[in-house]
């Protein structure tokens, strides 16, 4: 079985648990997911079946959307409540004010990752550092937020709906609105409505998978992935399943643009890249 599982994963349970649910519940060997969803967190989670894995880098580079629920007046050691109080303020926030911060967190902007993230430093995830009390300084990384609404402010409580690249901390968001409006912040609530091109609207219930029909959640590996597409002929297919060179005139693309090769069916053949008047082979997919 090849292809990505869209499914709407619960809270309280990791991205990998998610994948070795999904593993165990439908018997395949290769199982991975294309970006990951906090335990917290609950909605959209690629998981890519069989040659499927080999793709999932590509998923991680897609923008995201969600929806998150604030608690203003209480900060957390986590940025979200699944952490330890560390300050606490008295709320006195109006709608304009957050309004106001909202609109000053828009764009491009530089975020600094929380401390308990998956980010290695020297080769240890910083919530190990974290958990052992240390306190690393971190660098801000680029972020881009292309949306960002106030859809419910009933104070302490307020709700955001995000639409943002890839590498965005919903909980560093979150806590950073909260210090704008001088009260403080930490996420209760997040749900991913979009990964990518993936939506709720494909997904499966995690504990339905192995009992419903997989086949209408099934997505096909060149559909998954958010590449330009090229159609080979059968006269090219064994030379790409071997990585054999190819002249690039046969293509018309942008030097360095990556795309996808399929076959008149659809099926994903490689994912390459033209360079110095060359196809340059980044993966290519003899079993698809």
């Amino acid at each position: 079985m090849n292809g990505v599982l869209i499914v709407d994963k619960p809270a309280g349970v990791s991205s990998a648990l998610a994948v070795d649910r999904v593993k165990h519940a439908i018997g395949v060997r290769r199982v991975g997911h294309g970006g990951t969803l906090d335990p917290l967190a609950t909605g959209v989670l690629a998981i890519c079946l069989g040659g499927a894995t080999k793709i999932a880098q590509y998923l991680l580079a897609d923008d995201k959307e969600y929806e998150a629920e604030g608690l203003l007046g209480v900060e957390m050691d986590t940025l979200d409540r699944t952490g330890t109080v560390t300050a606490e303020r008295p709320v006195s926030v109006t709608r304009e004010a957050m309004l106001a911060a909202i609109s000053q967190h828009t764009g491009e902007l530089d975020q600094i990752p929380p401390m308990f993230s998956a980010i290695k430093q020297d080769g240890v995830r910083m919530y190990t550092r974290a958990r052992a009390g240390e306190l690393i300084d971190r660098a801000a990384r680029r972020i881009r937020i292309d949306r960002l609404e106030l859809v419910m402010f009933e104070p302490p409580r307020f709700r955001i709906s995000i639409a943002c690249s890839k590498g965005t901390y919903v909980r560093s968001l979150v806590a950073d609105l909260g210090t704008a409006v001088g009260a403080g912040a930490h996420l209760t609530e997040l749900r991913r409505t979009r990964s990518g091109s993936f939506t709720l609207a494909q997904a499966i219930r995690l504990d339905r998978v192995g009992i419903d029909d997989l086949t209408p959640y099934l997505i096909p590996m060149s559909a998954a992935v958010n590449l330009p597409r090229v159609t080979v002929s059968p006269d090219f297919h064994g030379s790409i399943r071997s990585g054999v060179q190819l002249p690039v005139e046969r293509f018309t693309t942008e030097i360095h643009q990556k795309f996808q090769m399929v076959d008149e069916g659809g099926k994903l053949l490689a994912i390459v890249h033209v360079d110095d008047g060359r196809v340059i082979y980044d993966r290519v997919f003899p079993e698809a």
